[in-house]
């Protein structure tokens, strides 16, 4: 007679770049950034219990993505790899960020397999030992740990912490395609020399850009006919390499109106600007 796995919840946020400069490129072929991260409250949800035989289990894989593959089943191998847990667990995974748009769904989703099995698997390791970890599995993925909004340096995985106000809304709009990242960092369109911040310091009167947005938007007109949708209302802007577009807002009130308007032509969600990570605290 079969047990019912007894799961656990867990949220998994994702992240808006609030602008995103390329300025150089390594020897490796690894871009130099800077960028501002901005957690929101619309959240992939990652289910886990805990297995004593060490097996790993995704019983849901997304179509087209094998389990083995799967960034949350990748996130739990290393980490037991790593810290010689003989534990195992079973996942579940519920998307709703969308894939191939920026967001860091699946950044967010590894992130937080390894904060909940960190705990869960009692392996002790600190956040500056996971974030390393996570930069094995994708240079998005140590801010998701480090659980505050950031300006960000180096691929990414240089972050300072970075007060930004807490009544922010955003609409996010879905252009219907998905843009692979490395075809975008390798375009000959993409210019690298953009110069760095003095400091990385939020004025209200400061114009921020993506230097990703030209090339993408030349290369998949959807995506500059979201971003113009939405310009009719503000200083709308694409967030990480694509596709989704985002603007800021004051208020809730006013985000869902204009959500309201463009949803005629697209699918998106309203979100709200987080101070840290929901399970930043978490034992």
């Amino acid at each position: 007679m079969s047990t019912s796995i007894q799961y656990q919840a867990f949220p998994a946020p994702a992240k808006l770049n609030l602008m995103l400069r390329v300025l150089g490129r390594r020897p490796d072929g690894y871009h130099l950034l800077e960028t501002i991260f901005r957690l929101v409250d619309f959240c992939d949800t990652v289910e886990i219990a805990v297995r004593v035989d060490g097996e790993i289990h995704l019983h849901n894989p997304i179509p087209g993505v094998a389990a083995e593959q799967d960034l949350t089943v990748r996130a739990a191998r290393l980490l037991q790899q790593t810290s010689g847990s003989g534990l195992g667990a079973d996942l579940r995974l519920t998307k709703r960020i969308p894939m191939g748009g920026g967001l860091g769904g699946g950044s967010s989703d590894a992130a937080t397999v390894l904060l909940v099995l960190n705990r869960l698997w009692s392996t002790g390791l600190s956040r500056e030992q996971l974030m390393a970890l996570g930069l094995q599995l994708g240079a998005d993925v140590p801010f998701f740990l480090f659980g505050n909004n950031a300006f960000a340096t180096g691929v990414g995985e240089q972050l300072s912490a970075l007060s930004l106000p807490s009544d922010r809304w955003y609409i996010v709009l879905q252009p219907g395609v998905q843009v692979p990242t490395a075809k975008i960092f390798s375009s000959p369109l993409l210019t690298r020399n953009s110069l760095p911040c003095i400091m990385p310091i939020l004025e209200t009167t400061q114009r921020f850009d993506n230097d990703l947005q030209s090339v993408v938007c030349a290369m998949y007109p959807a995506v500059s006919d979201a971003l113009e949708e939405l310009k009719q209302f503000g200083p709308a802007l694409m967030t990480g390499s694509g596709s989704c577009v985002f603007l800021e807002c004051a208020s809730e009130s006013e985000a869902k109106r204009i959500l309201q308007v463009v949803s005629k032509k697209y699918d998106g969600f309203v979100g709200k600007g987080l101070d840290r990570h929901p399970l930043y605290d978490a034992d």
